[in-house]
């Protein structure tokens, strides 16, 4: 009788960028599948794996992380919309780089496919909105707007030629209908949508598999499971800091339903969390910091931390730790326990704040508000601790950690709620800290 497979959900609890690819990767050793569940190629995921001369640095999109893993199966489930175009060319640039791929990655056959129109309606959009959202202009939102609209292409309908043509050309005559009328951009070409559809679907063809069906499989066998987020909780759909967020849901729960898989092979909620608090784009951030004046907290958070988005380039906004937000993910996600990374990003800072909660209203607020216009109004309320001098680069116990470090770190496990299982130290493998497994070995 195969063991029982522990199956673990890895999940973003900030404003995404909070780390979740080297997590996964490290986690990987642990696992035989890693499933992708949500978004599309607007998340970004770092891998840094060896060091010195044999060291290599992966970029992921859509790819799993868990692919740099030898022998690790990954997928990409139905909750994710696909741009078939740069899925074929990460998969390119990942065996042209030395890794096996193809014959370890399955792609749903119900994922919504992302087509030119849809990158055309996000770019056009966004130039035309007086106060800007930040989309990656990767045609994600409306893709999923095309899902929710029940007037979606999805990658099953690659493999009919007549029966995608017949309904790309109907959606297109919408499209560019709007594109041209209302936007004021340029129409998208049928034909060529169409010719590079059809090779797509040649090429997309071999990976092609009933992932839910995969997943149970596996799950069967006693394989461990690892489930993959992209972006981060407060930018979920439903709630995120609307409309400054993205297009899908970004919690644990939607491990479930972006794969077809029951809630009850859920066993295990890991969040990610930096040691403090970034943001990239638009909308509200009430524990924000100046990164621009050098000598500032905000700004060694800002170079230090290498804080540029792995997609975008732009700069991410950067702030104080803010728990009150930590206690919203941690409610929404079910954490069952934290991870926090970047601790060494703060070292040499004399004195750290923590938010703790917000004034709002005249009232006192120990949780995130639903909704950007009340977070906007949020005037944070901050706990001030003391830092450390000592570096905690590359530590791998937590007796190596300085005392105050192990006094900020059990502030913010105590103020979230949440025990903290592991500590991240930096970007290589081994600079991990377990305090608790997540698959409990």
């Amino acid at each position: 009788m195969a063991k029982a497979a522990k199956n673990v959900v890895v999940i973003g609890t900030q404003w995404g960028d909070e780390g979740k690819g080297k997590i996964v990767d490290w986690l990987t050793d642990h696992a035989q599948g890693v499933v992708r569940f949500q978004g599309g190629h607007n998340a970004g995921h770092t891998l840094v794996v060896g060091q010195g001369a044999a060291q290599k640095i992966y970029k992921l999109n859509l790819v799993p992380s868990g692919i740099v893993r030898d022998g690790v199966q990954c997928y990409i489930g139905n909750g994710v919309v696909l741009d078939a175009a740069h899925l074929l060319s990460e998969i390119d640039a990942l065996e042209k780089g030395g890794l096996e791929v193809k014959n370890r990655l399955k792609v749903s056959s119900g994922c919504p496919l992302i087509l030119n129109h849809h990158v055309a309606l996000d770019t056009a959009r966004e130039a035309k909105r007086a106060v800007k959202i930040g989309t990656t202009g990767k045609g994600i939102g409306p893709t999923y707007e095309d899902k929710v609209a029940r007037r979606a292409l999805r990658v099953y309908d690659l493999f009919y030629p007549e029966r995608f043509a017949e309904k790309l050309r109907e959606v297109m005559d919408y499209h560019n209908f709007v594109l041209t009328n209302y936007l004021g951009a340029q129409a998208v070409d049928f034909n060529q949508q169409y010719d590079a559809s059809m090779q797509h679907a040649i090429a997309l063809k071999p990976l092609i598999a009933d992932v839910s069906a995969e997943l149970y499989a596996a799950n069967d066998r006693g394989e461990n499971l690892l489930f993959e987020g992209a972006q981060g909780t407060l930018l979920d759909i439903d709630h995120g800091t609307y409309p400054y967020v993205t297009s899908s849901n970004c919690i644990a729960g939607q491990a479930s339903g972006g794969t077809g898989v029951g809630a009850n092979m859920l066993h295990y909620v890991l969040g990610i969390t930096k040691a403090y608090t970034t943001r990239v784009g638009g909308g509200p951030f009430p524990s924000e910091l100046d990164i621009e004046t050098e000598g500032v907290p905000g700004y060694q958070m800002s170079t230090k931390g290498q804080e540029i988005g792995t997609v975008t380039r732009r700069k991410r906004r950067c702030g104080w730790f803010d728990a009150a937000a930590l206690r919203r993910s941690a409610r929404i996600n079910g954490l069952s326990g934290l991870c926090i990374t970047k601790l060494d990003v703060l070292d040499g800072i004399e004195e750290l704040q923590i938010c703790t909660g917000y004034k709002l209203d005249g009232k006192i607020v120990d949780m995130l508000p639903i909704g950007a216009d009340d977070v906007a109004r949020c005037e944070p309320i901050f706990e001030t601790v003391k830092g450390w001098s000592e570096s905690t680069f590359g530590a791998k116990t937590w007796d190596a950690l300085p005392k105050n470090a192990q006094h900020y770190l059990k502030r913010l496990e105590a103020l979230c709620g949440v025990p903290i299982a592991i500590v991240s130290t930096g970007p290589e493998r081994d600079e991990t800290i377990v305090i608790q497994h997540p698959f409990g070995n």
